[in-house]
């Protein structure tokens, strides 16, 4: 098992604020906003955790890691878009899918690194293609998905009842 360089180090402790920022912004409204202090602290940890992964991922070159940053930027920049009303009637949801979806993005790795690396002695998985890290991301899909779902459901509920977008 390799150690963790300092940049290893720095991006690992500013990807734990981005999770628990997350975890503390869907427990207290059940979403992701720019709109709120503890959504903000999310999106920007989570964008320094894309910039910071970049010089750390150095598996022979440009690879996955490198590619799933680029696409949380690119869905982060979306769902911001959403989440200032820029996309029409459909912003509101564009805003909840794509924070949400970031937020599982942080799993990908989270559960890789995890699995491959502890306990130090003898880990979990051999590698991101091991069954158990597969599985371990799948049920963080899974949840992704209801979780989304119940999102759609409260925002349509709100709009229905002339209650505009929950901030």
């Amino acid at each position: 098992m390799a150690a963790l360089t300092t940049l290893g180090i720095i991006h690992t402790a500013i990807s734990l604020v981005a999770v628990g920022s997350g975890i503390v912004s869907l427990a207290r409204t059940g979403n992701i906003t720019w709109k709120n202090g503890v959504g903000k602290t999310y999106i920007v940890t989570t964008i320094l955790t894309c910039l910071t992964g970049f010089g750390i991922y150095q598996h022979g070159g440009f690879g996955k890691p490198h590619i799933l940053g680029i696409i949380t930027l690119v869905v982060i920049a979306i769902a911001y878009a959403g989440d200032r009303q820029n996309l029409g009637r459909a912003s509101k949801y564009v805003a909840a899918i794509g924070y949400s979806m970031t937020f599982f993005f942080h799993f990908i790795p989270a559960v890789t690194e995890t699995t491959t690396r502890l306990p130090v002695s003898a880990p979990l998985a051999a590698g991101p293609d091991d069954p158990l890290v597969q599985k371990l991301v799948g049920i963080c899909f899974l949840l992704f998905l209801i979780g989304t779902t119940l999102q759609v459901i409260k925002l349509r509920s709100k709009s229905g009842a002339g209650g505009g977008v929950a901030a």
